[in-house]
């Protein structure tokens, strides 16, 4: 079997195409990087997904968290202490024997027994609170000039809100929120050894790379692989993330712009 025809019988297999059976032995590079590059669509959908939705809930915990309601701020502060407090991997699994016991009180819940659904639930609502966080640091640091100026504008309630404190909390906080959308995305391989099942082998990236580590006992071989499509994918985010930092800067002269740099950390 030539690598095209590999491509062509595996390349979207995690999304139940092509190819039903997976490859028992002589396996090749080809079907590594093709099964395992397959297997990234499901952490790309797990991590754009949560990303995009958990946005807006991370807004608003934050404007609950800087609210001078003591129940939404309270509400608003548990929230992302429940969800920071808690370790990722132990919040799959209550979810997802949380939503098996309500899928036998009504077939509604039925869909969140399923990872596209469940595990992503369980994403949005941890990036949420990281995120909101991160909203609030940055919410709490606006500077009071800007904050005066929208004043002395006529700028109130909504509008002020629209025009100035929401551009300048984002501007402030997009460096971190980076950081927390490329740990999202590396979050998204705990997905299917948490308790949600791959149903039918149609598993995430990780799940393919430990398929062949497990079948040819040589981990040296798939998980480098698995490594390097997620350091081509974080590569993406840094590059897109740098665009919209640009575009939230763009009135600020060249040489005081913030920019995104790439600084791994070797020791965290």
């Amino acid at each position: 079997m030539s690598c095209w025809e590999t491509i062509l019988d595996y390349g979207l297999r995690s999304q139940g195409l092509g190819e039903r059976l997976l490859p028992q032995r002589d396996f090749t590079l080809c079907q590594q990087f093709t099964l395992i590059g397959s297997g990234m669509i499901w952490n790309i959908y797990f991590g754009v997904v949560a990303l995009c939705t958990g946005f807006f809930l991370a807004t608003a915990v934050a404007v609950g968290k800087a609210s001078r309601n003591v129940v939404i701020r309270k509400a608003s502060g548990w929230f992302i202490f429940l969800f920071r407090g808690s370790p990722l991997f132990i919040q799959f699994f209550f979810a997802y024997f949380l939503f098996l016991s309500l899928k036998g009180l009504s077939p509604f819940f039925d869909p969140f027994t399923s990872a596209w659904l469940g595990a992503l639930v369980v994403l949005f609502l941890n990036t949420a609170a990281y995120s909101g966080e991160i909203f609030y640091g940055a919410l709490q640091s606006i500077p009071k000039g800007d904050l005066e100026a929208a004043d002395a504008y006529g700028l109130s309630g909504w509008a002020r809100f629209r025009r100035i404190t929401w551009p300048t909390m984002l501007r402030l906080a997009w460096p971190a929120y980076t950081n927390e959308a490329i740990f999202l995305f590396h979050a998204t391989t705990l997905v299917f050894f948490s308790g949600f099942p791959a149903i039918q082998q149609r598993g995430d990236a990780l799940y393919y790379a430990r398929y062949f580590a497990d079948k040819t006992f040589n981990p040296f071989i798939p998980y480098p692989i698995l490594a390097g499509y997620f350091i081509l994918l974080t590569l993406v985010i840094i590059s897109i993330f740098g665009l919209v930092n640009g575009r939230l800067n763009r009135h600020l002269p060249q040489n005081v712009r913030a920019k995104l740099r790439f600084k791994p950390q070797v020791i965290r």
